[in-house]
């Protein structure tokens, strides 16, 4: 929630200029939603794709102030992000709505990114292993292993957002591991081998690089870096090195 229509425009716009034609790797912007519209329109052209931040698990209804997984078709969306840690923390959105969430994107066509990830407190507890699979589990109920190729799993530990603060390349490479082995144990190895992990906590211009290089993981899910037009352009052409 930083920018207004003006701001994500230029933003779109700056961020399209500098690796809107780059093919080699999947670059998607998340922005609000009053702002999906015109940002389709910037990006068109480009290799950049749209993405919403949230979406409701039904299609149209009596639900004040949601917006349906029709209505983001519509403006020209690919891709939904679901299970974020902010909506799981800020707004109390358990596995199961995440769940009910992620079903209603698949049935309307949409790619979907899970974000999934512990807190500071549960990694203290050493129960970071637990929440993960915990919340794979939940989110991923009665998903099935040809939609699982419509799915990106974003791990984001909560205490590394937004603080500064980066998981070590080890600890970064453990969790996705532990995420791959779960996915192993749901689907099978084939979906577990080429589902793409990204992961998401402070990732900057600085330290993409060396975080991507970590053998299983597939991406970054870029937070505040994305703000700034050139640090984000930065981190996508260190993807694409990597």
């Amino acid at each position: 929630m930083n920018t207004t229509l003006p701001t994500a425009v230029d933003l779109a716009a700056a961020v399209s200029r500098q690796v809107g034609e780059d093919d080699t790797v999947e670059t998607v912007l998340f922005p609000p939603f009053p702002n999906l519209d015109a940002v389709n329109q910037v990006i068109a052209g480009s290799t950049l794709q749209l993405g919403a931040q949230d979406l409701f698990w039904e299609d149209r209804g009596a639900y004040t102030g949601e917006v349906s997984p029709p209505m983001l078709l519509a403006v020209g969306c690919r891709w939904v992000l679901v299970g974020h840690s902010e909506r799981r923390r800020l707004l109390g959105e358990g596995d199961d709505i995440v769940n009910k969430k992620l079903h209603a994107a698949l049935r309307a066509g949409l790619l979907v990114t899970l974000a999934i990830g512990e807190t500071r407190e549960e990694r203290r507890a050493g129960r970071t292993e637990p929440v993960l699979e915990e919340q794979l589990r939940g989110s991923l109920a009665g998903v099935t292993a040809e939609q699982m190729e419509r799915i990106v799993i974003a791990y984001e530990p909560v205490w590394a957002i937004g603080t500064g603060d980066t998981a070590t390349p080890d600890q970064a490479r453990d969790a996705h591991a532990c995420v791959r082995g779960v996915l192993r144990e749901m689907f099978g190895p084939s979906v577990a081998g080429s589902t793409r992990i990204q992961y998401g906590g402070s990732v900057t211009a600085q330290n993409a690089a060396e975080i991507l290089a970590e053998p299983g993981i597939d991406g970054a899910l870029v937070g505040g870096a994305s703000l700034k037009a050139d640090e984000f352009a930065a981190i996508v052409r260190a993807a694409a090195q990597a």
